[in-house]
């Protein structure tokens, strides 16, 4: 025993040294303590300033949505109970940002969803939805809106005994060589091969608790079937039409509903547009069908575009959206505060699928029913300012018209004019432009290094080799419709006019031609592209004559937008 009390004396340190190892074992403990408290605060503060960010991003998204913004900068958020001069906050008596906005009424949302939705006529149903129709005056009622059958946000639906109507706009025509006399215009989109369905027109007016009715006198077919798709249950683009009585001559209905019987209580009521000119008609309109770029930023080339055919003349563009990259978006956007465009968003009718991306996959693969669909948004461009332009011109934003002789459209036209009624004395439904290919691989060709002097940035600008060659004549070109003749348009000619035969005058390219910019040849003339049109190409600096102006206002546009480094908008 007394063996082993000094073998353990011997393996245990003296009582000094185990008063030190006591020491240090606490000094070490107190250490870490401390520096915990110290990490926590600090982790604490970051979730404060994390906070006091994302009350500011709050803040500003509030007062976008209210639109209460100020030149665009994040005020800090006004702290109760500071206790600390580095702005933390007291999160007891912290006031959240939120939108505090008062609940807008009944009223003030009419008038909030009536651009969203200019085919419906809901601030005429708020004005008049609690007016009641004198007893036995009429064996229909006027449609509540909430009793309305709408499909993809922007149509309205009719089922009768053969066939379901989807329908887009209606527009008051009382041009003067409308044989009809004046009449109500029905865009849509029917499941029918030449319906023989007898339908009607209730004509709703702003002075009248009882409708007037009309007979539907005509489907007018917006396709030939040479062209396919023609195929009974697949939709199919018609203008209806449907005579005022000479009772209600000079008069503009509110709306008109399509039913088959004429009691029958509506699904569909459409707003009748009648755009009438505020004082003289302008010159130019350009009419875009459905943008269809979910993935394809083409911001940079839809901004020289826009810029060029600005310069040339355009008064006003007019686009209608599917789905576009979200800086086209931007781009479109700034271009409708400053006036020069005009964005319609626009749907697919019926089963046509409307999901992003699948919609765009859909378009691409039924090439037949793309083309119908886009016939849609032409005639309604047509309808919605015939009234208003001189001339309106269907073109896709790779395609310019550019006079050859003149600096502007209106000498052009000018001169086309005067050169149609030489060799016949009559005005003309249209002036078609041949087309001619300013293919991507003929710079490249010509110019591997480009032209130094123009920003490289600039599409058009840049591409001045096109083919010697033009397509035939008829074939692929543009017009500058005559919207006082025109009845329905197609994107390359109009198909119907009023006072019947369409005539359009092909413009000599001597005067002016399609300027069509393309990586390939559309899809009917790829067999023969190469020999007929790439193997042989000429430098056409046409464009060249407003580069200038095209190239300073597109970059101005671009720089204020914040495509570059520098958001100024200042440029040399």
């Amino acid at each position: 025993m007394a063996l082993l009390g000094q073998t353990i004396a011997r393996v245990l340190p003296s009582r000094p040294c185990r008063r030190t190892l006591g020491l240090i074992t606490i000094w070490t403990c107190f250490c870490w303590v401390v520096f915990r408290v110290s990490n926590d605060d600090h982790l604490l503060t970051s979730y404060y300033q994390v906070e006091k960010v994302n009350m500011n991003t709050r803040e500003l998204l509030g007062r976008i949505m209210t639109g209460k913004a100020e030149n665009n900068t994040v005020s800090t958020p006004v702290t109760m109970g500071s206790t600390t001069e580095s702005g933390e906050i007291n999160i007891l008596e912290a006031v959240p940002y939120i939108d505090r906005s008062p609940k807008l009424s009944e009223a003030d949302l009419v008038k909030k969803l009536q651009p969203q939705m200019p085919n419906l006529p809901i601030v005429y149903w708020q004005e008049n939805k609690k007016k009641k129709a004198n007893k036995n005056a009429s064996c229909t009622k006027y449609p509540d809106i909430y009793d309305l059958h709408f499909n993809n946000k922007y149509w309205q639906v009719t089922e009768t005994s053969n066939g379901t109507f989807h329908l887009y706009g209606a527009y008051l025509d009382v041009r003067s060589k409308n044989r009809l006399g004046p009449t109500v215009r029905v865009l849509g989109m029917i499941n029918r091969l030449e319906p023989k369905v007898k339908t009607f027109c209730q004509l709703w007016f702003n002075d009248s608790k009882e409708p007037i009715f009309s007979k539907v006198l005509e489907y007018k077919y917006i396709w030939y079937k040479k062209w396919g798709n023609y195929k009974q249950g697949l939709f199919q683009p018609y203008l209806l039409a449907c005579q005022l009585p000479k009772t209600h001559w000079g008069k503009a209905p509110a709306s008109v509903s399509i039913v088959e019987k004429k009691c029958d209580v509506a699904t569909s009521n459409l707003r009748v547009i009648y755009n009438k000119p505020e004082g003289e008609k302008k010159k130019f309109a350009v009419c875009v069908k459905g943008l269809d770029f979910p993935d394809d930023d083409l911001s940079i080339r839809l901004t020289e575009w826009i810029e060029l055919l600005h310069t040339l003349g355009a008064d006003k563009i007019f686009l209608y959206n599917l789905e576009v990259h979200p800086n086209v978006t931007k781009v479109l956007d700034y271009y409708t505060t400053k006036g020069l465009v005009d964005v319609t968003p626009i749907s697919l009718p019926g089963y046509q699928p409307n999901l992003p991306v699948l919609q765009h996959m859909y378009l691409k693969s039924k090439l037949n029913n793309k083309r119908q669909n886009e016939l849609i948004p032409y005639n309604d461009c047509l309808y919605r300012n015939m009234y208003r332009y001189e001339y309106i011109a269907l073109l896709d934003i790779d395609e310019v018209i550019m006079p050859v002789e003149h600096n502007n459209w209106a000498d052009m036209m000018e001169e086309a004019v005067k050169s149609s009624l030489e060799v016949k004395n009559e005005t003309r439904a249209s002036w078609n432009f041949r087309n001619v290919y300013f293919m991507d691989e003929m710079l490249d060709i010509h110019e591997p290094e480009h032209f130094k002097d123009i920003p490289p940035y600039l599409h058009m600008m840049q591409h001045v080799y096109r083919s010697a060659n033009y397509t035939k004549p008829g074939q692929y070109v543009k017009c500058f419709h005559n919207p006082e003749k025109a009845l329905i348009l197609h994107n390359h000619f109009p198909l119907g006019c009023l006072g019947g035969v369409c005539r359009s005058y092909p413009v000599d390219t001597a005067l002016a031609h399609l300027q069509h910019y393309r990586q390939d040849c559309v899809n009917t003339l790829k067999k023969s592209c190469k020999d007929d049109f790439k193997s042989v190409s000429v430098k056409d600096t046409t464009i060249w004559r407003w580069k200038d102006q095209v190239i300073k206002r597109t970059t101005q546009a671009l720089s204020k937008l914040g495509f570059f480094q520098s958001h100024s908008g200042d440029v040399k």
